[in-house]
């Protein structure tokens, strides 16, 4: 499995459906990985290690009843921190939150659970997502994993590098000033900004705020460009509680291949 970590979340749900892999295996194979390389990387600061080997498993047994979770069956994925994940503390690198644990999901967590994903971490992120760097007072900082004496860019940092060095099958982001655009650029890995309102920030703004910001976006990172158009498929749609009048379907790509782009 000496390449596996690095290959697309489309490849690996493939094998994951194949029985190439089971989803416990895959997700050993991660969680391997960020105990020997994340301790310099500082690239996710928390896990659900229980809770993702009980659901990768009960992906495996659907598998095997021939029961399909979606897209996504059995990928092991890690998320930014800032996005609500019950049981998990959502601070925006802000240490006056700390020990704020949400109750409910964020709307893309939710879609990606829906799509058969194994959340098993947070990646780490600057204070209060606003820098191109990713350290804050409460996890401390992230390295770029090609330098570890540079930075992986942000606010979406440890999102890139935990892409970049393998530690994770796929990432959610999020992007008002290229927060996703400058992390993915700095660590080599993929990220899109999509347009605004196609998917809906919900659960992704600090405790206590209401309002959406009307320039804030949330979106995918990964290993490739097939990896990106998937999960904004999976992420895009309209909002649980005001999407009810409208439906949202994605044209294809109007081009596929680099030397189609002038």
């Amino acid at each position: 499995m000496s390449e596996l970590h690095f290959a697309t979340a489309v490849e690996l749900a493939a094998k994951i459906k194949a029985k190439e892999i089971s989803a416990v295996e895959l997700l050993d194979h991660y969680l391997d990985r960020v105990e020997k390389y994340n301790p310099a990387l500082n690239a996710i600061i928390w896990m659900d290690v229980e809770g993702s080997r009980a659901r990768a498993k009960a992906a495996d047994d659907a598998l095997a009843r021939g029961e399909d979770w979606g897209p996504l069956h059995g990928l092991p994925m890690t998320v930014k921190e800032a996005y609500d994940l019950v049981g998990s503390p959502t601070t925006w690198g802000i240490p006056a939150l700390k020990d704020n644990i949400p109750e409910e999901n964020s709307f893309v967590v939710d879609r990606l659970l829906d799509a058969g994903a194994i959340i098993f971490g947070k990646t780490n992120v600057p204070l209060n997502l606003a820098d191109w760097q990713s350290f804050n007072d409460i996890y401390g900082t992230t390295n770029n994993p090609w330098d570890l004496g540079r930075t992986p860019g942000g606010s979406s940092g440890g999102s890139a590098a935990a892409l970049a060095a393998g530690l994770t099958g796929l990432e959610a982001g999020s992007d008002i000033g290229a927060s996703i655009r400058n992390p993915a650029h700095y660590c080599g890995v993929f990220g899109h900004k999509p347009t605004f309102g196609i998917v809906p920030d919900d659960g992704h703004t600090p405790p206590g705020v209401i309002s959406h910001s009307d320039i804030a976006v949330v979106g995918p990172m990964a290993r490739s460009a097939e990896d990106l158009a998937l999960s904004l498929d999976i992420m895009a749609g309209p909002a649980r509680y005001t999407g009810t009048g409208w439906r949202l379907e994605l044209p294809p790509a109007r081009k596929t291949a680099l030397k189609d782009f002038k």
